[in-house]
């Protein structure tokens, strides 16, 4: 069995401690009890079908997505052998009739996977969140994730992510951006769920196929979590996820990035196609000179721009209004379009 490094663990932390010290170190961190005085997960701890009774409490008869993969899938959401497609379905359906195929598929030995995935809390069960507040969040709306047995492959988000499991158990793993080339990262535009995905199947690795993989292997780490735990997964580090029970869900805040509720376009994802496109035909030597601009001008690796061009020409290497911002997007836009 792989040995993965610990996540560091707290058991209490304010929000101002979170926002000042743990997110800016750009590190994951689990808390413990996180969200252990919600109702929500009170009802879990106690039985499945407490738990969604509790949630139909809430619900007023909208869809939501779902997803459906069949047994030969082995639980795991990803593309279909020849990577044509993808290994499941997806749908929408009500949630009520969701809730009550969880739980008749309890007792089942045989049985798909299935998930209800990135719905908005106040779409689908309005006042959930108001019964169920995070200090943390106080003005962000979650993301609702919730299913039988599952595996998400390993992927990245464009935003910080704190994740609540509220319900079941989840395992987390983790891999640092440092090892996005030892994850033989999947194709960006055709992905199985909106997120780029490695290709390694994480639970049983083909080293042949993947030798650099050893090396990620090396330095992931690992977490499970229980109704009432949370981790901080920083953006853009890989994380393989996987439901351990047979009812569970998970509630997530994104709160920054690409996933920010006033995220202006193009997203970070966004500029790197663009950076595909516009470089793809330049040799390895004007490669080479074009990240020395980037390690400038983006990263500021050896100094900083702005510490020696006067404030009032600093434009996009200091702050900017929207408008400002506004203006250069557009004036791009239109360039593209000539």
């Amino acid at each position: 069995m792989t040995q993965y490094k610990a996540i560091a663990e707290y058991t209490t932390l304010t929000p101002e401690q979170f926002f000042s010290e743990i997110a800016p170190a750009q590190q994951p961190v689990v808390i413990r009890g996180f969200t252990r005085d919600w109702p929500l997960v009170a009802a879990a701890q106690k039985t499945p079908a407490e738990l969604i009774a509790y949630l139909n409490q809430f619900y007023q008869g909208k869809k939501a997505r779902m997803v459906v993969a069949p047994p030969a899938a082995n639980k795991r959401f990803y593309y279909n052998e020849d990577m044509t497609g993808v290994n499941y379905l997806s749908g929408e359906e009500r949630l009520d009739l969701f809730f009550g195929r969880l739980l008749e598929l309890i007792e089942r030995d045989v049985y798909p996977a299935i998930s209800m995935q990135n719905a908005k809390t106040s779409e689908v069960l309005p006042g959930l969140i108001d019964a169920n507040p995070c200090s943390f969040f106080p003005e962000l709306e979650p993301r609702l994730w919730m299913g039988n047995e599952g595996i998400v492959s390993a992927h990245y988000d464009g935003s910080d992510n704190l994740a609540c499991v509220v319900a079941g158990k989840r395992q987390f793993i983790l891999f640092p951006p440092q090892q996005t080339c030892h994850l033989y990262p999947g194709p960006l535009n055709f992905t199985p769920a909106g997120a780029p995905t490695s290709l390694v199947d994480i639970n049983q690795p083909d080293f042949e196929r993947f030798p650099l993989y050893k090396k990620a292997q090396a330095a992931a780490y690992s977490a499970e979590l229980e109704a009432g735990d949370a981790i901080f997964i920083p953006m853009l580090w890989w994380h393989h996820v996987e439901s351990l029970s047979k009812v569970n869900a998970l509630m997530n805040y994104w709160w920054n990035g690409s996933s920010a509720p006033n995220a202006m376009p193009p997203s970070a994802i966004d500029s790197l196609n663009l950076a595909l496109l516009a470089m793809r035909n330049l040799s390895q030597h004007q490669r080479d000179a074009w990240r020395c601009l980037f390690d400038h001008y983006l990263f500021r690796q050896n100094i900083d721009p702005a510490s020696y061009i006067p404030e009032h020409q600093l434009h996009l290497l200091g702050e900017v209004s929207d408008e400002y911002a506004n203006s250069i997007k557009d004036y791009f836009i239109n360039k593209l379009q000539k």
